[in-house]
């Protein structure tokens, strides 16, 4: 999101239903190198630089951008600026998550609800894939299964029981330590050199982690 402090309560929104969200304030959005967005979310104001990012953004393999527009703007609001879609300053947070939502299916062709980011991690419900830092990670089914089961989640506390019943099944007859043993492969395809994403809760069981 670029543009000034009145966007907070969007980024706050934005958040709460699942997106990572970076705030930039136009003047230090093109001097960032360390985030690649699939969407920008783009407060319009009569500055220099907002116009050097729109430019900066017309390539090929550009991001989606969103304006917010103030709404005694509305009249003056130039289509040609290359923009994919704009909305009044004034809607609510919900409609900005159903615009990014829209915008993303648009792009890639998956909804956004069936991808799943945690810092380095990428989890794509719709095709059953995982990246880690952009490299595709191979998984088990059952290793697949269990990270879906707690990525879907956050912060739940699930313990062993629970996740044989949900991955392996109620007519699984093998012990609760199967959970273990398929936590820590999973942990040594998905965790090394990328943090932490799955914690034990001691004498419980397991919960995802939510980056920060």
């Amino acid at each position: 999101m670029i543009g000034e402090q009145r966007l907070l309560s969007f980024h706050r929104g934005l958040e709460e239903d699942g997106y990572e969200v970076v705030l930039r304030t136009p003047g230090d959005a093109l001097q960032a190198e360390d985030y690649a967005p699939d969407v920008i979310v783009l407060e319009l104001a009569e500055n220099p630089e907002v116009k050097r990012i729109l430019e900066a953004v017309q390539t090929g393999d550009s991001p989606a951008v969103i304006a917010l527009v103030d709404p005694d703007r509305l009249s003056a609001f130039d289509p040609g600026l290359g923009v994919d879609d704009f909305l009044v300053a004034t809607a609510s947070p919900a409609e900005l998550s159903l615009r990014v939502r829209q915008a993303l299916w648009r792009r890639t062709g998956v909804d956004a609800k069936d991808i799943i980011r945690c810092g380095d991690l990428e989890m794509n419900l719709a095709n059953y894939t995982v990246h880690i830092g952009g490299q595709p990670v191979e998984l088990t089914y059952k290793e697949y299964e269990l990270l879906r089961c707690l990525a879907t989640n956050p912060r739940r506390v699930f313990n062993r029981e629970t996740l044989l019943n949900k991955v392996w099944g109620y007519d699984f007859y093998g012990g609760a330590r199967t959970v273990d043993v398929h936590i820590r492969r999973l942990r040594s395809k998905i965790e090394a050199h990328h943090g932490t994403f799955i914690e034990t809760v001691r004498n419980v069981g397991y919960r995802f982690r939510v980056a920060p």
